[in-house]
């Protein structure tokens, strides 16, 4: 809702800080419509592969799959599961 809003009023919105940096999550945080991802200089060149390798409706489709989901670790799997099949060697 939140990243809906700012669109809607043209404001970018982004994540910084570890979330931002875990490859496992960003199929999801471009999915809730994140503009901006801010990680450490280490991070940036494994975050920039994951995003690249990833298509926003799969990642919206993601978001609406998740929301049906009960608990943080089912969630955890399922984004594990994207991150898996388009760049699973950057995990782990």
């Amino acid at each position: 809702m939140i990243a809906d809003a700012a669109h809607a009023s043209d404001i970018w919105v982004g994540v910084c800080g570890e979330m931002a940096g875990d490859v496992a999550l960003i199929p999801l945080l471009l999915g809730l419509g994140m503009d901006e991802l801010s990680a450490s200089a280490t991070l940036v060149p494994r975050v920039k592969r994951a995003v690249q390798s990833l298509a926003i409706p799969e990642c919206q489709e993601l978001v609406e799959e998740t929301l049906k989901l009960d608990t943080a670790s089912e969630i955890l799997a399922r984004c594990l599961e994207l991150a898996n099949k388009r760049y699973g060697d950057l995990l782990g």
